[in-house]
């Protein structure tokens, strides 16, 4: 069953997110998404994640789909401009690619490249009204095309809004859902109970929201990152667990499937698993998490 069917039947959606290559070698690449085969629903192929130069999301979603793996291609504004951005599209489509996420991309200077040149041409919103105008035929420009994508459409909502934050984010989700977005990739989730208040003011009638679930790798990734990114929080005692655990990996993995769990039982439409460089240790968490 496709990503967009399954999404549409109401069955739990299990995504799996796999960072392409720095380099012309896909072979592990290809490896690691063989592994988990058949039990997950699509891999998701980054862009560039924060803004670190490697191959691209539209070749790795190519390179994968010709292997017989369904995938959804990550567009991303930060780096092109209009023209290349529905060229990108349009070649995604030809190449049979049958889903597409789009997101702002992450600020250029965390990345390897900081002195590379920001594009943002089109926000998320107009990125958004550009590939549903290219599903219906045209581009940007109102020119008729030879022959029109189809697309099972995301993006990306944060989870961790507050306050007015909240409100400006449900706005956009609202506009988003109009603009033909299926189904919505949050920022990581660990405090449940921080997400659940999130979730209250989420509709999910009209559209299928799909947490991030990231697998950490030491209490001090777990630390990093309560501290430094403000839309998310990782319990303490989350953090003290893998502090105290013998077998950290092991506990790291334990502390991804009871997310999952956790999601599974809130009644999620899925979720997305992220394993930053890990991509070898998914079939791990998803057998943790009985997937």
């Amino acid at each position: 069953m496709s990503l967009q069917a399954k999404i549409k039947s109401g069955e739990f959606v299990v995504l799996g997110e796999f960072e392409p290559p720095k380099g012309a070698d896909f072979s592990r690449f290809l490896k690691n998404a063989r592994q988990i085969k058949g039990r997950v629903d699509a891999v998701m192929v980054p862009e560039m994640g924060n803004a670190v130069m490697k191959a691209s999301s539209l070749g790795g979603c190519a390179f994968l789909q010709s292997h017989g793996i369904e995938t959804v291609f990550q567009v991303c504004c930060r780096d092109r401009n209009r023209l290349a951005l529905q060229a990108d599209i349009l070649a995604a489509a030809a190449l049979g690619i049958p889903n597409i996420m789009a997101v702002p991309g992450e600020d250029i200077t965390y990345g390897d490249h900081p002195q590379a040149r920001l594009v943002n041409d089109l926000n998320l919103i107009e990125l958004l009204e550009t590939t549903q105008k290219l599903q219906s035929g045209k581009d940007m420009a109102g020119v008729e095309l030879s022959g029109a994508p189809a697309f099972c459409t995301g993006s990306t909502v944060n989870a961790g809004a507050l306050g007015g934050v909240m409100d400006i984010e449900m706005q956009n989700l609202n506009k988003m859902i109009n603009l033909g977005v299926q189904f919505l990739i949050t920022t990581p989730v660990f405090d449940l109970h921080r997400f659940q208040q999130f979730m209250k003011h989420v509709d999910t009638s009209k559209g299928a929201v799909i947490p991030t679930v990231l697998l950490l790798k030491s209490a001090g990734m777990a630390r990093y990152i309560d501290r430094n990114i403000k839309s998310i929080s990782i319990p303490k005692e989350m953090i003290r667990d893998i502090q105290k655990a013998p077998d950290k990996l092991k506990q790291c993995i334990k502390v991804a499937a009871e997310i999952i769990g956790s999601l599974k039982d809130m009644g999620m439409a899925g979720v997305m698993i992220s394993t930053v460089g890990w991509e070898d240790k998914l079939p791990q968490v998803l057998d943790a998490a009985k997937l």
